[in-house]
């Protein structure tokens, strides 16, 4: 898709050159708006569309939804660091103070750069001399960015307890004083405002059926839906009234006219397989992702694979599953092999079939669910960037899918005492597996955790806001260990790969704010870290 793939980064890099993006980007240090060149630029429609794909700039951003955010994920008990590596296993064992630098310190500041160019646009395109039919929807993809950059810092760093939430900014306070920014009392302030800024989105923004190929991977109707419901789902551990909200907007998702569902077509094996690609990368269960290509997208794809790709691709080896994730499936479940390599399972890469085996992996698998594009004979500059330092793919690494609306609202009415199997068992239907009667939270819990394995779905933040996470990790993490790592047929034991940890939930539900966030902006680090 060009919009995405090729221009935006000239974009942003143009944008930049404008004094409108600058090293102080983000709402703690925001540099006057008076300047020539600034007062000079809210003028033409290329102006407008120059400042909306600048938005884009950072979704393939190694430190946002390439790793970034995922290490936080990755402290989860469905998976392990892959290789040894001071930073990454300071993450997943919670001891971090925000001051590491790299892998994790950029998502906060980051985010906030989002918001500042999605408030500048919400500031100048209403009074711009374009068609009000662009005009909107630029103000709806201006109000969605801003809703999702906020919705990952709230959640990530913001509490309703000792913490509070993030800074809130908007159009109407972003030339404030550097450094006057506080922080709400509560997570909820911010879950309202994104839930204000997702309905505006929602109002203003076409349905992604009603976008010509040119325009896909632009937010849409049903992506704000989505997240209203999210958004809602994790404002519920707060306030159960919530419940009926996450309920409400899922609907609104089925019923929006633009015909999502899931993919499935009496083949489980090979729907759940070809979801997991770019065959289903604009097709009925998508909501949101990560635009990828040959040329730039998330990395997360090469990040998953066998560490130096069996001497075909530069794969990273990082984020590997544990044999929990594994064993958590149910037999005769069609995702199981398509989500995860066992020791001896049997795929295709680079033209040739092989049998899973791995001299590298600390766990004795590997995800598969992110592998469809490296089955080609020669898919290098095809489907796979040319550059295994950048090793994106074809595939649109998923965000948000329709079957987490479903599990959404699953677990939505099962908490408010209702009935949620007819949701839950429309993804279990896919998968192959018998329906369930009267469905209990706990087998919502299993259904989301075996459907959205190794997605940025988030398993860590479910097991938090659950309250699950420090009896989970009080547990250690097995893998196995084989006596021939080179052999598929060789023995294993079941090993501990990551010993329990101490997660201490007074304080570790959040995690720690940037140190360069905290300098710059005065607002208060996390208490505890």
């Amino acid at each position: 898709m060009k919009f995405n793939r090729i221009k935006i980064m000239s974009l942003a890099i143009g944008f930049a050159g404008l004094n409108l993006i600058t090293c102080s980007d983000d709402f703690t240090e925001v540099d006057p708006l008076g300047s020539t060149s600034y007062a000079n630029f809210w003028a033409t429609e290329q102006d407008a569309a120059e400042a909306v794909n600048s938005m884009y700039e950072f979704m393939t951003d190694q430190e946002m939804f390439s790793r970034g955010f995922f290490w936080y994920i990755n402290a989860s008990d469905d998976m392990i660091t892959g290789r040894i590596k001071a930073s990454a296993d300071n993450i997943k064992d919670f001891n971090i103070t925000g001051g590491e630098g790299g892998y994790t310190s950029t998502c906060y500041p980051k985010s906030y750069k989002v918001i500042r160019r999605a408030n500048d646009i919400i500031l100048n395109i209403p009074n711009m001399d374009i068609s009000e039919t662009l005009k909107n929807q630029y103000l709806g993809e201006a109000y969605f960015m801003r809703a999702f950059s906020y919705f990952w810092v709230a959640h990530t760093y913001g509490d309703n307890g000792n913490n509070g939430g993030v800074p809130i900014v908007t159009e109407e306070n972003m030339n404030d004083e550097p450094g006057s920014y506080s922080r709400p009392a509560s997570v909820v302030e911010n879950y309202k405002q994104i839930e204000a800024d997702l309905m505006k989105a929602s109002e203003l923004l076409p349905l992604f059926t009603d976008y010509s190929s040119e325009n896909y991977g632009r937010p849409h109707k049903d992506a704000a839906l989505a997240y209203m419901a999210k958004t809602n789902l994790y404002w519920a551990q707060y306030d159960a009234a919530r419940y009926a909200e996450v309920v409400k907007y899922a609907d609104a998702v089925t019923n929006s006219g633009s015909g999502r569902a899931l993919i499935n077509t009496g083949n489980p094996s090979q729907d759940f397989r070809e979801l997991h690609s770019n065959l289903n990368n604009w097709t009925s269960e998508y909501i949101w992702s990560v635009n990828s290509g040959v040329d730039k997208g998330s990395i997360l794809t090469g990040v998953m694979l066998e560490n130096k790709g069996w001497g075909k691709y530069n794969g990273w080896g990082y984020y590997t599953p544990s044999e929990g994730l594994y064993n958590e499936f149910e037999d005769g479940d069609a995702r199981k092999a398509v989500t995860v390599l066992n020791f001896g399972d049997e795929f295709t890469f680079f033209g040739e079939t092989r049998r899973y085996q791995s001299e590298n992996s600390l766990s004795g698998f590997q995800f598969n669910k992110y592998m469809y594009e490296f089955q080609f004979e020669n898919p290098i500059g095809t489907y796979l960037n040319s550059n295994g330092d950048d090793p994106s793919t074809i595939y649109n690494v998923p965000l948000m899918r329709y079957a987490e609306v479903l599990l959404m609202k699953a677990e939505a009415l099962i908490m408010d005492g209702k009935n949620g199997d007819a949701p839950l068992n429309m993804v279990r239907e896919r998968a192959g597996l018998p329906a369930i009667t009267n469905a209990t939270i706990e087998d919502l819990k299993h259904e989301r955790r075996v459907e959205l394995a190794g997605e940025f779905a988030n398993r860590h933040f479910d097991l938090v806001r659950w309250g699950d996470a420090a009896e989970v990790y009080a547990q250690p993490i097995y893998g196995r260990i084989y006596t021939d790592r080179s052999n598929p047929d060789s023995p294993y034991t079941s090993e501990i790969v990551w010993p329990a940890r101490n997660f201490d939930a007074s304080y570790m539900n959040v995690w720690p704010i940037p140190s360069t966030v905290i300098e710059s902006s005065g607002i208060p680090q996390n208490k505890g870290w």
